[in-house]
C-alpha cells in the first residue's frame, strides 16, 4: 500500500518536532504530510527543516476541516491507498497507527477510528466535551444504526475510497462527528480499534466548557441537516 500520515498544524512549535520523530520512528513506509495551517509561531521553520516531512504552507488559518481537507485532496492527487490523520500536539501516539491499518489492509473497513472508550483508559475531557461525546454515541446508534463509541477522535485511518469522499466534501468546523455521515451515506464501512490517546504535550486546549456545548449543538443541527438531504 502507498500510505500517507497527515498531520494538520496550527501553532505547534511545542510538539509538533517530537511527533515527527514518533511517526518516523513507528511509522516507517509511510510518506509524511504536514499541513501548516497559517501558524503564526515557529511552527513552519520546524517542519520546513525536518528532513524527509513534505509540507503543504497554507497562507491563511482554514482551520482543521480546511487543513485535513487540503491533505486530502493531496493524498488524491498523489494515488495514496491509505491515510493516516495524526494530530500536531502529540494526544496521537503514531506506535498505534499499524493497529488503524490492520482492517484496511484485510479489506474489513474504509475507515478506522482510534477510539478512548473501546477500553478504560486515563482520557479525561471537560464536562461539556463528556457529554458531547455520549450523546454523539447515542445519535449515532440511532440515527445509524452502529454504535461509534468516540465520534470526535480525529485519530482516523482512510482507504482510497475514503479520501475519494472527503477530497470532496468535508465539514469545515469540527469536522470528526459530521464526517461519520458523509461516510455512511456513501456507504463506507466504519470500524473502531482501542486508542490510547494521551493529553497534550503543550499549549492548550482551545475549547472551553461552553465552546463545547457551543460545539455540540452546532454539530448536531449540522448532521440533522445531513440526514435531511436528500442523495446524491
Amino acid at each position: 500500500m502507498k500510505k500517507l500520515i497527515i498531520i494538520p498544524a496550527f501553532n505547534e512549535e511545542k510538539t509538533i518536532g517530537g511527533v515527527l520523530e514518533e511517526v518516523r520512528k513507528f511509522c516507517p513506509g509511510f510518506d509524511i504530510l504536514v499541513i501548516n495551517d497559517g501558524s503564526t509561531d515557529g511552527t513552519a521553520e520546524i517542519v520546513r527543516n525536518a528532513a524527509g516531512v513534505r509540507v503543504i504552507h497554507l497562507p491563511v488559518n482554514l482551520g482543521i476541516g480546511g487543513a485535513v481537507q487540503t491533505g486530502f485532496l493531496y493524498a488524491r492527487e498523489k494515488g495514496y491507498d491509505a491515510a493516516v490523520q495524526v494530530d500536531a500536539d502529540g494526544q496521537h501516539k503514531p506506535a498505534q497507527v499499524p493497529r488503524l491499518l490492520e482492517a484496511l489492509e484485510r479489506g474489513e473497513a474504509d475507515v478506522v477510528i482510534g477510539s478512548r472508550f473501546l477500553e478504560k483508559g486515563s482520557y479525561q475531557g471537560n464536562a461539556g466535551r463528556r457529554l458531547g461525546i455520549r450523546l454523539f454515541s447515542l445519535t449515532n446508534r440511532l440515527l445509524l444504526g452502529q454504535r461509534i463509541t468516540d465520534s470526535t477522535s480525529g485519530f482516523r485511518a482512510y482507504s482510497r475510497k475514503a479520501i475519494e469522499v472527503l477530497s470532496r466534501e468535508y465539514p469545515d468546523d469540527y469536522p470528526e462527528p459530521e464526517a461519520i455521515y458523509i461516510l455512511k451515506k456513501k456507504k463506507m464501512r466504519i470500524q473502531e480499534v482501542p486508542a490510547e490517546i494521551a493529553g497534550r504535550r503543550g499549549g492548550k486546549s482551545s475549547i472551553s466548557f461552553l465552546e463545547s456545548v457551543y460545539y455540540m449543538v452546532k454539530v448536531f443541527l449540522a448532521i440533522f441537516v445531513l440526514i435531511l438531504r436528500k442523495q446524491e
